[in-house]
This record gives structure tokens, sequence and C-alpha cells, in this order.
């Protein structure tokens, strides 16, 4: 077991669950202007790496990993909107489905093998999704619901994405993933830029260019380096910490307080991922 690799992911974790507060604080911005910041930061920093170290922005499998990165935009303006949507508890729960569907799509693309007692766990993580919804009206006028499905489709988005990645990660450096990760939605987003850029406050445009580092450039290196090192189920399994942090920090600074049925529905899925980890065997990928 990859031990360095594991306490990469872990703080990758911790730092990550300051998400929702920072993106909270932006209330003069939109999401797609905050996602524009959260994507040309690392960019920016990381193309000036690739240029220093004369790597070339293209090579490889760039088609596939252009691809997996429109793919993440559309994943991250998801995300934001379930941020603005409904409270940081509910988002980080519900988007946190994603490493099951990790672990679904690393079977069929990544021949990665789940036991019986591993499908029951995804099973029972989807009884959790079930349960939080319970409370739900399905009406697309109700922001909270929005929010929340939002939450839902940025896992799916997000899972695919882990895995294109994964599949791509022997092949590149992890600074290399992280710039192809944001390399599309620098472009598709600039137009929100544009558009919002008169009306946001310069208080805000800090916390969106902080935002953009401490989350696009230093979660994603501690992240990529635990998915070079480790299978994708294990290294999703670890993030689930970012679950715990976050509702920590909403609730004691935002005093954000959760539902039962997503407290229960939470539960499952939290539970279904730490024994998920616990159960599979030999984590350092070939």
């Amino acid at each position: 077991m990859n031990q360095k690799a594991i306490y990469a992911v872990l703080l990758s974790a911790l730092i990550a669950g300051t998400n929702g507060l920072l993106i909270k604080y932006m209330t003069s911005m939109t999401a797609g202007s905050i996602a524009w910041f959260r994507t040309v930061v690392p960019v920016f920093l990381l193309a000036s790496w690739m240029f220093s170290k004369r790597i070339p922005f293209f090579r490889g499998n760039y088609k596939k990993m252009l691809g997996a990165s429109v793919i993440n935009t559309f994943r991250i303006y998801l995300f934001l909107i379930s941020y603005i949507y409904t409270s940081i508890g509910n988002a980080v729960i519900l988007f946190y489905s994603w490493p099951i569907f990790v672990t679904l799509l690393g079977v069929l693309f990544l021949k990665e093998k789940v036991s019986k007692y591993q499908w029951f766990l995804i099973l029972l993580a989807f009884v959790g999704l079930t349960i939080s919804y319970a409370h739900k009206s399905l009406s697309f006028e109700d922001k909270d619901f929005v929010g929340m499905l939002a939450a839902v489709g940025a896992s799916v988005g997000y899972a695919i994405t882990v895995v294109i990645f994964k599949s791509e990660a022997q092949n590149y450096d992890k600074n290399e993933l992280i710039f192809y990760q944001n390399f599309a939605s620098v472009i598709l987003f600039f137009p929100f830029l544009y558009i919002n850029f008169p009306v946001a406050e310069w208080s805000d445009i800090g916390i969106a260019t902080i935002y953009g580092f401490l989350i696009g450039v230093v979660v994603f290196s501690l992240f990529f380096y635990g998915l070079k090192h480790l299978k994708a189920a294990t290294t999703s399994s670890l993030m689930y910490l970012e679950v715990v942090s976050t509702i920590l920090l909403g609730h004691l600074v935002l005093k954000e307080s959760l539902e039962p049925n997503m407290i229960w529905g939470g539960a499952l899925i939290v539970l279904s991922s730490f024994l998920l980890t616990k159960s599979v065997k030999s984590d350092t990928a070939s």
C-alpha cells in the first residue's frame, strides 16, 4: 500500500472541504464567472510550467484528454449550481455519490474487479441517495431540488472524467492532467466572465482567484498523485473525508443544519464508501 498516496488524497479531501464556503461568499458572481477563475488559474500556472519544461501542450492521446476536459466543463458548472442553490451539506453529500459511479465505470472500462460484498455496498449507497431525495417534490421550480439534482449530475460527470484520467495517468505528469482537466473550461466559460465582470465586486474576484489556486491546483495535484498510485475506487473512497469537513464548516461558519432524511441518507452513502475502502485489497496500481 502506498502510504504517501493515501496521505495526499486525505489532505486533498480536507482542503476541498472549503469549496462550499468559498462559493457561498462570492455573492456578486455567477456560476459561469466563478468557474472561469476556478479553471484559468491552474491552466495559466501549469501552462507556464509546461513551457518551462519544454513539454508540448498537446501530446499523446490529447483528443481523449480534451474530450474529458469538455465533460469536466459541464461538471464544474453543475457543481457550482449545486452549491449556490442548496445547502453545502446537501450538495457535498449528493456530489459524493461519484465514487460509486467511479467504481461502476472502473469495472466497465478499467477492468477492476468488484466482489459481491462491494456490489452490496454500491447498492447501499444508492439507497442512501433515494432516502436523501425522499422529501423533495420533483419540481424544477424548487431551487433546493434543482441544486440537489445538479449535485448528482456533477457526480456522474466527475466519475467519467476520473476514469478517463485514470486510464491515461501513467502517460502524463499530474500537472499535465490538471492542465487538460481545465483547458476547455477556460474557453467555454469566458463569455460568462465577460457578461458578469462589470458587476462583480473586486473582493469576490480576489476570492475567486484564491479559489482557483486552492481547489484547481493544490487539491487536484494531491488527488492526481494519489490516483496515479492507487486504484480508482480506493482514491475515490478516501475523498469522502471532504464530506465530513464540508458539513462541519457549513455548520460552524454558516450555521447550516441537515434535515433528518439527509442525515440518514448521507450516513448510508458515507458508510458504504468507508466499507468499500476497507474491502479493497492490493491498493497499489500496477
